[in-house]
């Protein structure tokens, strides 16, 4: 698997970058503090699917990250960070449209946090916090 970092802009000329998302380096260990890769920015080998499966439609906003959850989770997956900025990607996703659409995703993330065993309440709270760095940082562009 790879992955590597990400960039909300607007949605309209010019762009602008609105979060940074760097990922840093894979540890097991970080799953359980919330962290998680972007997942538009991951890589695959196809034959890693019969290992992890597909993703479960019983999610309706979080079936990407307990699909990840898996794969991170899985013996013999090697995982790969490359340091660089690979998808643009315009804000307004499912996931934060609306106070109802934010509280169902939370809820399916500690579904799947618990369902695989890498943490509970104290995880979901350190993955929703966490985000408020990418806010803050600076972006590549300002550096």
């Amino acid at each position: 698997m790879l992955y590597g970092d990400l960039q909300y802009v607007t949605s309209f000329v010019p762009l602008r970058v609105l979060r940074h998302w760097k990922s840093g380096h894979f540890d097991p260990q970080l799953l359980s503090k919330g962290w998680m890769p972007p997942h538009p920015t991951v890589y695959f080998r196809r034959s890693l699917l019969p290992k992890v499966g597909f993703f479960d439609t019983s999610y309706k906003i979080s079936a990407d990250y307990d699909w990840l959850l898996r794969l991170l989770n899985a013996d013999d997956v090697s995982v790969k960070y490359l340091p660089e900025v690979m998808v643009l990607m315009a804000t307004g996703g499912a996931s934060n449209k609306s106070l109802k659409n934010i509280i169902q995703k939370s809820r399916e993330d500690y579904r799947a946090m618990r369902g695989n065993q890498v943490g509970g309440i104290f995880t979901l709270l350190r993955k929703n916090l966490s985000k408020v760095g990418q806010f803050l940082s600076p972006k590549p562009s300002e550096m």
